[in-house]
């Protein structure tokens, strides 16, 4: 197998955990509220937000045999940059208040994610962060589009409430392609045992976020 595929085949259990919780069935289906709904987009800024720091923390700490990874890391960036404000302009087309979100803090989950990431940059293997890659990308790829279009039907939301589920959909398909040829090229076992094991904590950490909202919303809202 390539790398590619056993990180997925490695993390196949976590991530069919994730992609089978309450609340992301339940958003599939149309079955939450415009409050669930902008609950979700408030924690994707304050993780959202993040992730041109974490990308350049990323690329100054990785060693030099990595050049060509850290090059990788500097068109990341580029396509990342300001998103958390797509974010906000979703939260202002739904009736929510972008500004008391752009001012206010995360929920646990969120915050302890966001810490871990930088924790794994700083302390543990700057390579490790591609395991963060996986699940958002990847979480982005199987479910952002199909939710965002059903979300959009059964709240009767304009098109510019999904922007940011819209836009990752379709943006991340190429990303993942383009992450494949970056995970295949790392030659350290060492590294790509990091990638997994991390990727199978983002899974969890990212999985706590959606439990989150699903112990706000879902119970109340399919009584």
């Amino acid at each position: 197998m390539t790398n590619y595929e056993q990180l997925l085949a490695a993390t196949e259990a976590e991530r069919n955990e994730l992609q089978s919780l309450p609340i992301i069935r339940a958003g599939a289906a149309g079955q939450v509220s415009l409050d669930a709904y902008i609950a979700f987009l408030t924690e994707a800024y304050h993780h959202v937000k993040h992730t041109t720091p974490l990308l350049m923390s990323c690329g100054g700490r990785l060693s030099g045999q990595y050049e060509w990874l850290r090059t990788a890391v500097a068109e990341y960036i580029e396509e990342e940059v300001g998103h958390q404000e797509w974010i906000l302009n979703d939260i202002k087309a739904c009736g929510g208040d972008a500004d008391a979100v752009r001012h206010g803090q995360p929920r646990v989950a969120t915050e302890l994610m966001v810490a871990y990431a930088y924790d794994t940059i700083a302390r543990v293997n700057p390579v490790g962060f591609f395991g963060m890659v996986l699940v958002l990308e990847g979480t982005s790829v199987a479910l952002a589009t199909y939710v965002g279009q059903t979300l959009q039907k059964s709240l009767n939301l304009g098109s510019d409430a999904f922007s940011y589920l819209g836009s990752h959909g379709s943006l991340d398909v190429e990303h993942v392609d383009f992450y494949q040829s970056l995970i295949n090229r790392i030659d350290n076992p060492d590294d790509l045992t990091c990638v997994i094991h991390h990727a199978k904590m983002f899974y969890l950490l990212y999985g706590n976020l959606f439990r989150d909202l699903g112990n706000r919303f879902l119970t109340k809202e399919i009584s």
